[in-house]
């Protein structure tokens, strides 16, 4: 259990735009004490709701270029034309005091993170179809439909990338995949069908 550890995980979540990832975040960090998202630097303009220093540290380029320049960050990416970014001193700070860090990036950011640290754990959500993948894009009612086709576009680019990860973990139905998550995260033996989720995910590339 994380809380029987001397030093936090770094658990890192990578997905295409649209396959649930932040809402299964949400419920693992709802969940247990010892887990924190990480909080990133970004030079996007908020959402409305979004708050500074709680959802993202909202700067401007010049900040984030001056930042990456000292090498303050352990990743970092350009998404969609705005800068994102995991500070080392936020990380750093926490897996001191014992509380796991949940980093939600993107395939860019765990190259880098994978190249520097080897102790995470890592795990990349996939939807059942690009056809559901889109249906949510569009419920989600964030995007215009160019920004839609962009992000279509972008996931096909990114599920070539997930098994890179630790974990492929089907996101078709939102329980199932928490309990899959949970089970990874806390060495349970919740058993899920990897083999299934991977010939998914070979479907969702063809």
């Amino acid at each position: 259990m994380l809380n029987d550890l001397k030093r936090g995980e770094l658990i890192v979540f990578a997905a295409p735009s649209g396959a649930g990832k932040s809402s299964l975040i949400k419920e693992i960090v709802s969940n247990n004490e010892n887990i924190e998202l990480s909080v990133s630097a970004t030079t996007r303009i908020p959402r409305e709701g979004e708050t500074h220093g709680k959802d993202y540290f909202f700067i401007s380029d010049k900040e984030f270029n001056d930042l990456k320049e000292k090498e303050a960050f352990i990743e970092s990416a350009n998404v969609h034309g705005h800068q994102y970014g995991t500070l080392k001193t936020f990380v750093e700070e926490k897996l001191e005091n014992n509380i796991s860090v949940v980093l939600d990036i993107d395939v860019q950011g765990f190259s880098q993170i994978s190249e520097s640290i080897k102790d995470i754990i890592s795990i990349f959500i996939i939807p059942p179809s690009l056809d559901e993948l889109k249906k949510r894009l569009v419920l989600r009612g964030l995007d215009t439909e160019e920004v839609i086709n962009k992000r279509l576009i972008n996931a096909k680019k990114e599920l070539k990338h997930a098994e890179s990860f630790d974990h492929i973990v089907l996101n078709d139905d939102f329980n199932r995949a928490f309990n899959q998550i949970t089970s990874i995260i806390f060495d349970k033996n919740y058993e899920y069908n990897d083999t299934n989720n991977k010939n998914i995910l070979e479907d969702l590339l063809d």
